[in-house]
């Protein structure tokens, strides 16, 4: 009994010992620095000076910024793409999973955005929204139609940067729906063909509810992605656009608090950004439990 319990406090020991590191590292990278905004929420923080506690001042502010708003709403618009998105991806997994011949360089070729630098990937789109020698405008010329200035036009600067974001994407999606496809046993599909179902059905009956937990996930992970979208507005963008019209809420958060160095101003944005995420995850957890009772 002695010898067995040495043994299992050895093997306690080392096993804490393992989960040691990536607990320090949620600890000093996550947590403290969450408490540590949380607090600078409420003060007059300047990120180089002392921190005086100012009490709700800073939210009272918040609440009145025009601009935040505006900011808010440039970030729930380009978040229209993610439905888009998943869509384009769903097709593209469909006719990846015929095994149509050359599957695999597919593959590569629409995964190549996703490895890609995010820097070089908007400066790449950059060059090419240019209304004066821009690749788009050429190909839209192809047709005889002028092209406006795609990232100097306020009508135009979200849904281009919104295409961008769909892009670079498009492969990580589509692989997870290509993988889902491929482990859905044919036995369905077979079956409902001996019912007579035609491909519309099939598609509703069995392939949607099928790869349901992987749209899921992706519209979750990409709600939470595209609440902290940065550096598209801001190498693409980097005044947020003509009349502040392609501010997310991230590049707004940098420009107070290193532009500014309104730290404690940027901190109660971070908090609300923070609130908002959280509450929009929580939903998409409800309904997707709901959905599945109902099931």
């Amino acid at each position: 009994m002695t010898t067995k319990s040495k043994l299992y406090r050895k093997e306690a020991y080392w096993g804490y010992l393992f989960i040691l590191p990536p607990v320090l590292g949620l600890l000093i990278f996550a947590l403290f620095p969450v408490i540590y905004s949380v607090y600078g929420s409420f003060t007059d923080w300047d990120g180089l000076g002392q921190m005086n506690f100012i009490g709700l001042d800073n939210y009272k502010e918040l609440f009145h910024d025009e601009l935040f708003y505006k900011a808010m709403r440039n970030t729930l618009y380009m978040m229209l793409g993610i439905p888009l998105g998943l869509l384009l991806a769903l097709m593209l997994a469909l006719g990846l999973n015929r095994g149509i011949p050359g599957t695999t360089a597919f593959r590569v070729v629409y995964y190549v955005p996703v490895i890609s630098s995010l820097a070089a990937i908007s400066i790449m789109w950059n060059l090419a929204y240019n209304g004066d020698f821009g690749l788009v405008n050429q190909f839209l010329d192809l047709f005889g139609i002028k092209g406006p200035n795609w990232l100097m036009d306020k009508s135009t600067v979200k849904p281009a940067i919104m295409l961008m974001m769909i892009w670079k994407g498009l492969g990580y999606t589509m692989l997870l729906y290509l993988a889902a496809l491929q482990s859905v046993p044919k036995d369905y599909y077979e079956a409902a063909e001996l019912d007579g179902a035609n491909a519309f059905s099939r598609l509703r009956h069995i392939t949607w509810p099928m790869v349901k937990p992987v749209t899921f996930f992706v519209v979750v992970t990409n709600i939470i992605g595209g609440s902290q979208v940065f550096t598209e507005i801001n190498i693409m963008t980097s005044t947020g656009g003509p009349e502040f019209s392609s501010a997310s809420v991230v590049f707004y958060v940098w420009q107070k608090a290193f532009g500014n160095l309104q730290m404690g101003y940027a901190s109660a944005m971070t908090v609300i950004l923070g609130l908002f995420i959280f509450i929009v995850t929580l939903v998409q957890f409800k309904l997707d439990r709901s959905s599945e009772i109902n099931e």
